[in-house]
């Protein structure tokens, strides 16, 4: 049985918030993170949880967004060898409604070969990727939540020296939530903080549409 604790994370100065395992730490931290990001990690096995809010792509179709920002992520990472694995119908969040527009969100899973920060790619490693795209179109927002999980670690690779080299210990045999059980739960607990007033319900709003890039 999984032994993780979860507890919810308030996200962009309270805005938001998700729940998740507390084994992820708050990178932020340790370095530098950019201001549309939120990004935590669980360096004892190589896993890590991204939320990050961008402007409102319009001209990508509700029903393929989650496949292309998966395939835009691979083409910014460098990777080789995408492979899209799963990719979910549109379904509407109605606990996130803006302008009294509620939000939609789409999945997709991905496996691609990619390198930990400026490492080449003689030293990439197999990555399964889950991303979700809520579409908060009421503030023309893009919210990505995204969770990386390790199939295969290269021996050259700097995440080699945490975990080991070769496949990535399973996450029942570690005692750990499995990624994506972790990734659901983020997904789906993602929500706004709650506001009475006009006055706060603008707040809010204007609250998502500066943290995003």
């Amino acid at each position: 049985m999984p032994s993780d604790i979860v507890y919810q994370r308030p996200l962009f100065g309270g805005q938001i918030s998700c729940t998740f395992p507390n084994r992820f730490q708050d990178v932020s931290e340790i370095r530098q993170v950019p201001d549309h990001q939120e990004v935590f990690a669980d360096p004892s096995r190589d896993e890590s949880l991204i939320v990050e809010l961008l402007e409102f792509k319009p001209d990508v179709a509700d029903n393929d967004s989650a496949v292309w920002f998966l395939q835009d992520l691979a083409r910014e990472q460098d990777a080789e060898g995408t492979l899209v694995i799963e990719q979910s119908g549109v379904h509407e969040a109605p606990g996130l409604m803006y302008n009294n527009i509620s939000a939609v969100v789409t999945t997709a899973v991905g496996q691609m070969a990619i390198s930990k920060g400026r490492q080449g790619r003689e030293a990439q490693n197999t990555v399964k990727v889950h991303l979700a795209n809520l579409r908060i179109k009421g503030v023309d927002t893009d919210v990505l939540i995204t969770a990386y999980e390790p199939i295969v670690i290269n021996p050259f690779s700097e995440s080699a020296d945490a975990v080991g080299a070769g496949m990535a210990v399973p996450a029942a045999q570690a005692g750990c939530m499995p990624m994506d059980e972790v990734f659901k739960l983020a997904v789906t607990s993602f929500k706004e903080k709650r506001q009475k007033s006009g006055k706060g319900k603008r707040a809010r709003e204007q609250g998502l549409k500066e943290g995003k890039m």
